[in-house]
């Protein structure tokens, strides 16, 4: 699976790490927000190296539907039931900020930019008090929401909408590749293929000052700062993998003979459905995106993606699909992005996490946020941002025992390993956990070839499962994925996955 985005990108190839080097700033992370941190340290006088553990845009930013806005679904209403009306408002403020940087920036650097109306819309009598209460927190926000009773370009019947005009769509590799320019432009350091492992300092209250080790594959780097820009946070400090829910959706790009609404829409209510148009050197493409479930524990994810082919093609008959991808997104806990220390205290480690599917806007505000605390700036409305209030950190440790979702996962895993064995390989394109020993073992049969890996996660020993759409190992406590040969896709895990012996030594599926 391959996104609209990347498979027409047209990136510079980056190196991989070398031994010994020594920044001021080191960023993990090469999408949006670790780029527009590494531009803005630059442009402060920083001496900056950015390493990604893939290639530029392999995360989340290759993978979006591109949209740059401020109606995000039902977010406010989704904040204000945690938070005050001021969280709420300066949550606004921090995610206009970010687009108007954005904006700029693309402006700036000829990157084309679509400005067209946002929706978020009911699907049925149910949804119409989410959307309307929606409507009521962007007012109360300061937005300039509008109430539709149904939008007249959909081919389809909703039971009203808000719209909030002069919002934004691009394709965020393009945003990527300029980003990328003006960083080098300015001796930013950028490295591909460089997995981050581990950062030593600054790991208590009492130490400000001093070196951070950053560890990687490839070798050590010594800095004064990190700031980890890698979707959810590698390094387990701050116990950020039980605040945040990790949610796997889908995307695909149609052809389609007929119009397309110019709009982007989202659905209130589940199953999910987005909308948007794409212009491409063959026309405007239609984006359609949704079915969102939690990492790891689908059934069937190849179900996903043909349950969002039947819509699409029953709403816009003849539609021909060109591209289908998925994204991974991290809502947190308390309903608000995650950006700051990765410890009380700890100042020169920083992290941002916790967009909830909203990484365009809220990307840059972290970025702004985060560079800011280096270069000594406050920005008014990152209390809205904060990694951590008091009533978290009193209550980390129990949220962490408390992850009932977490436990059921890994209980269910252990007993279904333990239940399965086979005598034959997995068909072509196919995967499953058998038992070997006393450990599980992951088989699968991808392009014809049959691999067999450890099945349970480096990072907290969850019990893996095959996705049958991505052809992946996907674990169902914390997020982290793996290709069919065990390399990481997706943290919080660092580490590959063990190497058992194959129980099917000539097993190619035939």
């Amino acid at each position: 699976m391959t996104s609209l985005w990347l498979d027409n990108a047209t990136t510079a190839a980056h190196p991989s790490l070398p031994p010994d080097l020594r920044f001021d700033v080191v960023v993990v992370g090469g999408g949006l927000t670790g780029l527009v941190a590494a531009v803005l340290l630059a442009r402060g006088g920083a001496q900056v190296g950015l390493v990604e553990a893939r290639t530029i845009g392999a995360g989340a930013t290759g993978n979006t539907t591109g949209k740059i806005s401020l109606l995000q679904g039902t977010q406010l209403s989704t904040i204000a039931g945690r938070h005050s009306a001021d969280k709420v408002a300066k949550y606004v403020e921090a995610n206009l900020e970010g687009q108007q940087w954005l904006l700029r920036f693309c402006a700036d650097n000829g990157v084309d930019v679509q400005h067209e109306s946002a929706y978020t819309y009911a699907q049925s009598p149910d949804g119409v008090e989410q959307v309307r209460a929606e409507l009521e927190h962007c007012r109360r926000a300061g937005l300039d929401a509008q109430w539709e009773a149904q939008p007249d370009e959909l081919p389809f019947r909703t039971f009203g909408a808000v719209r909030l005009d002069d919002q934004a769509q691009f394709d965020p590799v393009d945003a990527l590749n300029a980003l990328v320019e003006e960083a080098q432009r300015r001796g930013v350091a950028i490295f591909e293929h460089t997995r981050v492992t581990g950062v030593h300092g600054d790991c208590s209250v009492r130490h400000h000052l001093g070196e951070r080790v950053v560890q990687s594959e490839s070798g050590d780097i010594r800095c004064d700062a990190v700031i980890l820009a890698t979707g959810t946070p590698i390094l387990d400090r701050g116990g950020y993998f039980a605040r945040l829910h990790p949610n796997r959706s889908y995307a695909l790009a149609f052809q389609v003979p007929g119009s397309i609404p110019r709009g982007m829409y989202l659905s209130a209510e589940s199953p999910t459905r987005s909308l948007r148009y794409a212009p491409t050197d063959s026309g405007d493409a239609l984006l359609v995106g949704g079915n969102g479930h939690s990492v790891g524990r689908a059934e069937s994810t190849k179900d996903k993606v043909v349950e969002l082919i039947d819509w699409t093609q029953q709403h816009f008959p003849g539609a021909q699909l060109t591209h289908s991808w998925a994204a991974q997104d991290y809502a947190p806990a308390d309903g608000l992005p995650y950006v700051g220390p990765i410890l009380p205290g700890a100042n020169r480690i920083l992290v941002a996490t916790g967009y909830n599917k909203w990484g365009m806007t809220n990307a840059v505000a972290a970025a702004l946020a985060l560079t800011g605390r280096i270069l000594g700036g406050v920005m008014p409305w990152s209390r809205a941002y904060e990694a951590w209030t008091p009533a978290e950190i009193g209550g980390a440790t129990t949220a962490a025992k408390l992850n009932g979702e977490v436990a059921v996962a890994m209980a269910g895993g252990w007993l279904r390993a333990a239940l399965r064995n086979s005598s034959a390989p997995p068909a072509e394109g196919a995967g499953r956990v058998e038992r070997h020993g006393l450990r599980p073992v992951g088989v699968s049969t991808v392009n014809g070839t049959t691999r067999a890996v450890s099945a349970v996660c480096p990072h907290l020993y969850g019990v893996l499962r095959w996705n049958d759409a991505e052809c992946s190992w996907d674990c169902p406590l914390h997020g982290s994925r793996f290709t069919p040969d065990g390399d990481v896709l997706e943290g919080p895990a660092t580490r590959p996955l063990g190497q058992p012996a194959n129980p099917y030594p000539n097993g190619k599926d035939d």
